[in-house]
């Protein structure tokens, strides 16, 4: 059997190598080796490539901008105070802005705090010499924070870094102000200091001082309600109170209020004390139990210090001496009181009917209605009042009644012309229920009674029994009628005898 021949090799069938050469055979079984060129998605790539490293080269780096040293408000005070054997041109007696805020060293001649240091939460402010603050004077420092914490006046800035420096590095010793001593020991040379200070920020010293000394805390918060009951929808005076550790008003305290059952001005309202450390504010009653509660800053018992980061720098306070202060009272209210307006009328003209006594009652046609007092309504036989309609459209009316009630007016009685249709079983009478602040309106016809009948003219009446009747003049009329006669004869006679007897 001859063996089978073998395939002619195929002139499609192609092979890549590391070079990307094509090789091609061809029926004479020759081979051509040509180059292939680059696609153009691969050109793309490496062109981007290029692009990419030349522009990394071209890039600036710009190093970061430190921050630096922000005085805020205040005085730069002329010497410096010398330590650590170095005169120093100047003091700056005041404020830092630190990460955008107002802040005060209490960490004297440390290295000052720059605009982006980073702070923490710290522990009781202490001296420089890690003693404790007499109570007095830690509540002090807990106010002036609270009251000129965030002052911009360049006195009073001045002002408060003084009072804070003495409070807190004043010199133990006079040897705690030698020269020579280094930052971290050197004491704050208060007359020394205070003596540089301008005119103004020396009268703050003293201002602050003072002020600290009457209004320091603890304070005492009161909201006090109205001792009437007040009535829903309608304002009343309400008031609020600040008092110091001495039992005495303080002025000039922002507080915030918010209420339940009540409107006071807006969903939180402010106001400010006066001189009397009271403030007085509107409250509107939306329930029976109206409630407000107030909301304030209050100097805390020690204020509380935050610590820097970076080691040698001056710890800060800003409002460190704050607490959060509130108070609440309740009050009474009652819904505004109703009335009811009753006109009795004729049930066919329309017309009002006066004089018809009428009971107020209650939704029972019974027991009496209730007065705005929360009192029956009731007349001195006990039973419930009575009004009677007046004027020409028979109206009568009733004020000052609880309100919301239900109600009915019963007419007692009938008035005249109005009997037949009356049932006292059943009497006439109206229902319905008292809003408060609104009148109800209620109305009560009676129909009139029937009149008898009137026989038009020309017409016959109803036949009438007639019997035979005789009539007869009695025998002593007729002579006592002759005496008369002759009694008159004889008198007219008399008289014309006078008459002829004159001539």
């Amino acid at each position: 059997m001859a063996p089978t021949p073998s395939a002619a090799p195929n002139p499609r069938a192609s092979s890549s190598s590391p070079t990307r050469a094509a090789v091609t055979a061809d029926t004479t079984g020759n081979t051509d080796t040509r180059t292939r060129p680059a696609s153009a998605g691969t050109v793309a790539l490496r062109l981007c490539l290029a692009v990419v490293l030349a522009a990394l080269s071209l890039v600036v780096v710009t190093p970061a901008a430190s921050a630096e040293v922000q005085e805020g408000t205040g005085h730069r005070t002329t010497p410096g105070q010398p330590y650590g054997g170095q005169d120093r041109d100047h003091d700056w007696v005041g404020s830092y802005l630190v990460g955008g805020k107002q802040v005060f060293c209490v960490s004297f001649a440390l290295k000052a705090p720059d605009s982006g240091e980073q702070y923490r939460p710290g522990d009781e402010l202490l001296t420089k010499w890690g003693g404790k603050i007499p109570e007095d004077t830690a509540a002090n420092i807990s106010y002036l924070l609270l009251r000129y914490g965030d002052t911009q006046d360049a006195d009073e800035a001045a002002a408060l870094a003084h009072l804070l420096h003495s409070w807190t590095a004043a010199p133990r010793t006079p040897a705690d102000l030698d020269r020579d001593l280094p930052f971290d020991q050197i004491g704050y040379d208060v007359d020394m200091q205070f003596g540089k200070l301008p005119a103004g920020a020396k009268d703050a010293v003293e201002r602050l001082r003072t002020d600290a000394n009457a209004n320091r805390g603890p304070w005492t918060a009161e909201v006090t309600a109205p001792e009437e009951q007040q009535t829903i929808g309608e304002a009343g005076d309400w008031t609020v109170s600040v008092t110091n550790a001495a039992g005495k008003g303080v002025p000039n305290v922002p507080i915030s209020l918010s209420a339940e059952g009540a409107e006071v001005g807006d969903e939180r309202a402010s106001v400010t004390t006066g001189e009397d450390g009271t403030a007085t504010f509107a409250v509107t009653p939306t329930a029976e139990e109206p409630s407000v509660t107030a909301s304030l800053s209050a100097p805390a018992p020690r204020p509380y210090v935050q610590d820097p980061v970076t080691a040698d720098t001056q710890r800060v306070v800003s409002t460190g001496g704050e607490q959060e202060l509130t108070a609440s009272a309740s009050g009474t209210a009652k819904n505004a009181p109703g009335s009811v307006k009753v006109t009795k009328v004729d049930a066919e003209s329309g017309k009002g009917i006066a004089g018809v006594p009428l009971r107020i009652t209650g939704e029972d046609e019974k027991a009496p209605a209730v007065g705005d007092d929360g009192e029956p309504l009731k007349g001195q036989d006990g039973k419930p009042a009575v009004v009677t309609t007046e004027g020409e459209a028979g109206v009568a009316k009733i004020d000052d009644l609880q309100a919301p009630q239900k109600i009915c007016v019963v007419e007692v009685s009938p008035p005249n012309g109005y009997v037949d249709a009356f049932d006292p079983d059943n009497p006439p009478s109206a229902c319905g229920e008292v809003s408060p602040g609104e009148t109800l309106t209620l109305t009560i016809d009676n129909k009139p009674d029937e009149v008898p009948k009137v026989i038009p003219a020309g017409e016959q009446g109803p036949p009438v029994a007639q019997s035979a009747t005789t009539t007869s003049t009695p025998v002593g009329a007729l002579a006592g009628l002759g005496g008369l006669a002759v009694l008159v004869a004889v008198a007219a006679g008399v008289l014309v005898h006078r008459r002829q007897s004159e001539r």
